[in-house]
Order: structure tokens, then sequence, then C-alpha cells
């Protein structure tokens, strides 16, 4: 729904940054990507809580599920922080950034440790690059 909507705002494209969590339903991988593909130009897919999981086998089944529906470009960026970063730095005027999947936490987990993390600290940080 949010990509939808988006689309529907943007002048320009629509950039998602996107993954999924480890340790859950491993079927809502690929559709996970599929979504965020449907109407995006890009989806950059990347870590999301691997928790005890392997995040890049996590990454591959989103980035097939977004390769299936057709037309965006798919990039795979294991660090979430570089992953916000190339979407940041890859927007042009008029483009839309979406950065799902983490929402308000604070943290990424990952092997039995919780990282600090936030996706709006990255952001800013990154947004402050430019």
């Amino acid at each position: 729904a949010i990509v939808e909507e988006t689309a529907g705002l943007a002048k320009g494209r629509v950039i998602v940054v996107v993954g999924a969590g480890g340790d859950r339903d491993r079927e809502k991988r690929p559709l996970m990507g599929a979504a965020a593909a449907r109407l995006s130009s890009l989806v950059i897919v990347t870590a999301d809580n691997p928790r005890s999981e392997d995040p890049a086998a996590i990454a591959s089944a989103v980035a097939a599920g977004a390769r299936e529906v057709g037309s965006a470009e798919v990039v795979e960026v294991a660090d979430r922080g570089e992953a916000i970063g190339h979407a940041i730095r890859t927007a042009a005027a008029g483009d839309a950034v979406l950065i799902l999947g983490k929402g308000h936490e604070q943290g990424q987990e990952s092997s039995g440790q919780v990282v600090p993390f936030d996706d709006r600290s990255v952001a800013r940080s990154h947004l402050a690059e430019l």
C-alpha cells in the first residue's frame, strides 16, 4: 500500500530499501520483494534483523521475488546503512525514497546480539552529507 501511494505522489522514481527478518516466515520473503518492485524503479535489498539466519540467503530470497516482477532494477547491499546511503545518493529531484521494515526499531538483531541501529538517524546522516 505504501509503495502504491508513493508511486502516485512521486514526480520521479520510487526507490525502495527493503529486507526481511530472519527466523520468520520464509514464504513471505519473495512476496515482500515482489511487492516492493511492482511500482518502483529501484529496489535495494538489505539486512533487516537476520537473527540466526544468513543475511545473504534472506536477501537472495527477497531479491528473487523482486526480479520476478519485472522492470525494477534490483540491487543487493548487505549493510543496511550502506543500502540507505545508496538509495539517498542515487535519488534525484522528484524521486521518493522509501526505507521499509524497521520503522521505530532502534537496533539490528544478528547472531544473538542487538546492535544499535536507527534507520531515521542513518538516513539523516546520509542526507547531511549531500
